[in-house]
């Protein structure tokens, strides 16, 4: 996502974070197994495959068309999701190091505080947050 999203339209917090937190609690999603990924577009929070389609539809290009797979039946959704899941480090691979941000790409992370800094600002109107 990160790669893809030259325009900068989104800010990303995990899910262990005060806010991921938050996001969780008010959705009444469990606070300690993330089985899912949230994405907040306009206001509105999406699930699982219903958050990767309305993240393909924001993103430019060719993207958008993979937001098709938001018409598919949940049970559809929910088994092609919970299957990507579980095989995504077969399907796209795995690193041997964890992402080390710069400073450009820690100010797209509301959670990020280093020692001793003070935590983003919600994003402005129009941006968009993945969690």
């Amino acid at each position: 996502m990160l790669r893809h999203d030259r325009m900068q339209r989104f800010f990303f917090a995990t899910a262990q974070s005060e806010l991921g937190q938050r996001l969780f609690r008010d959705l009444g999603l469990p606070q300690d197994g993330f089985d899912t990924m949230l994405v907040v577009v306009g206001g509105q929070t999406y699930q699982r495959l219903d958050a990767f389609a309305a993240a393909m539809r924001a993103l430019p290009g060719g993207w958008p068309v993979l937001g098709i797979c938001r018409f598919l039946p949940s049970c559809v959704k929910d088994l092609l999701y919970h299957a990507v899941a579980r095989n995504r480090y077969r399907l796209f691979g795995r690193n041997s190091a964890c992402l080390v941000p710069d400073a450009d790409l820690q100010a797209r992370f509301l959670d990020w505080s280093p020692a001793g800094a003070v935590p983003m600002a919600k994003p402005e109107h129009g941006r968009d947050t993945l969690s």
